[in-house]
């Protein structure tokens, strides 16, 4: 069967963001702040699913695994979404595009560092503009939040997931659902702001059931 436009565009894509080397090989500040291992971009692009889970990048598991959110935070969001496994990695139903495409290895206390500066300028418009089919984006953590709602410096990760209405409450055009990382380190955020699960929730499933079921 013959790929259609849109099928040939992401084809070709997805090949050159495979190869993508410009983290290791071309710093953006410099031969000394290059990628400490080699790059393993972690991408899932699709042109027919209606969700983008928009991530900040992958961690260590997920770049030895090759496939994204491979981990307890996976896990976590996979209960938000309330999906299987077997849903969450259908590419008809989901694709996964991170800030960064690469683990970025840890600072000095073994915390993850922040998506590569290189990756977003120089491929997301691309990404996002191949996938024309997108509806809903899942914006999780102030990294793709700044992307995708223009809200860099603006206010705090906790402000932009509280204020989710502004940007999912809209009449035409995609609706963007900005959510916290999944990760087990916010498990105490998510204590402290109980109406996440109690008001946002319900409607990030109700949302994700009536796109892909």
């Amino acid at each position: 069967m013959a790929l259609t436009s849109d099928e040939q565009r992401i084809e070709i894509l997805q090949t050159a963001i495979s190869a993508c080397r410009i983290c290791r090989d071309v710093p953006a500040k410099g031969i000394e702040d290059r990628l400490p291992h080699e790059p393993r971009p972690v991408v899932v692009m699709s042109s027919t699913a209606r969700i983008l889970i928009a991530g900040q990048a992958p961690g260590l598991r997920v770049h030895e695994s090759g496939i994204p959110f491979n981990d307890a935070s996976g896990d976590r969001l996979r209960q938000w979404l309330d999906v299987t496994r077997e849903e969450f990695y259908d590419p008809a139903k989901f694709a996964i595009v991170p800030m960064g495409f690469c683990f970025p290895g840890y600072d000095a206390k073994g915390h993850d560092l922040p998506p590569r500066r290189e990756c977003a300028p120089l491929w997301r418009r691309a990404v996002i503009d191949a996938m024309p089919q997108i509806e809903l984006v899942l914006a999780i953590g102030g990294y793709a939040q700044d992307w995708h709602l223009n809200c860099v410096g603006k206010e705090s990760m906790t402000e932009t997931v509280f204020n989710w209405r502004r940007s999912f409450m809209v009449n035409g055009g995609v609706r963007i659902l900005p959510l916290p990382h999944p990760s087990w380190r916010n498990s105490g955020w998510l204590k402290r702001n109980p109406w996440f699960e109690t008001e946002l929730l319900p409607i990030l499933r109700q949302s994700v059931d009536s796109f892909i079921r």
